[in-house]
């Protein structure tokens, strides 16, 4: 994925109906990442704001499987969390980001920028671990997450899995990549 501002960020009624239609279903069929929360509510959240409605699509597009994980009834706003049992299909084999990227082309391109390009985030630690308290995922896989600075700033970034019933976070170069590695994103309506 490579930046490219000429993007039409907006979809047709048949892809709305068909994504409302694909989020709606697995919301109903995983109620425990969510409980007390309303899809009439969200739906309504989503139907005026586009470019968010964009950005699931992109999360859905490439085997994300987003989901609603939580709302902040402070800022009123409700988090999408990519929920697919493995680090999605279509965001692997990619470095951490453009820097690492200069020192070693990866196939699937790097996390940072393609997140940016689909309106979404990268998961921090926190974020990752919170996922992994509603289900197993990243059993076979692995998910880039965001990396601290001083981290970054030494050439490393951090991912993590799920292995052995517990939730695990390594550090790699950020220019290596791995055909099992790909990254989990947030979006927040």
């Amino acid at each position: 994925m490579t930046e490219n501002s000429s993007i039409k960020k907006d979809l047709s009624p048949e892809q709305h109906a068909e994504l409302f239609r694909v989020l709606k279903a697995r919301f109903d069929k995983n109620m425990s990442r969510h409980r007390g929360l309303e899809w009439a509510k969200i739906q309504e959240k989503l139907t005026d704001n586009t470019e968010k409605l964009w950005a699931l699509n992109e999360m859905e597009r490439t085997g994300g499987e987003p989901d609603v994980v939580d709302h902040d009834n402070e800022t009123d706003k409700y988090s999408f969390y990519d929920c697919s049992a493995e680090s999605p299909y279509g965001r692997r084999k990619m470095c951490y980001d453009h820097e690492a990227a200069k020192k070693r082309e990866a196939p699937g391109g790097n996390a940072v920028d393609a997140a940016n390009e689909m309106g979404i985030e990268l998961l921090t630690e926190e974020q990752y671990r919170g996922l992994q308290k509603l289900g197993n995922f990243d059993m076979k896989t692995e998910s880039w997450i965001k990396t601290p600075s001083d981290i970054r700033k030494l050439g490393g970034a951090i991912f993590a899995d799920r292995r052995y019933g517990h939730v695990f976070v390594f550090h790699n170069s950020a220019h290596s990549w791995y055909s099992s590695r790909g990254f989990r994103g947030l979006l927040k309506v």
